[in-house]
């Protein structure tokens, strides 16, 4: 039993770190907004679709 609760401790342990690791990033890192061009080539823009 000790192992088991060794390996749930540890298991919860890394998914604090990755719960930190996502918070620290969503409150922490600021996007950076930019233009965005997608280019569609003219034989989708005329392709049939019937």
């Amino acid at each position: 039993m000790p192992t088991l609760f060794r390996l749930l401790v540890a298991i919860a342990f890394v998914v604090g770190l990755a719960y930190a690791g996502m918070f620290a990033l969503a409150v922490l890192v600021e996007p950076n907004e930019r233009e965005v061009t997608v280019r569609v080539p003219t034989r989708d823009l005329l392709a049939d679709t019937q």
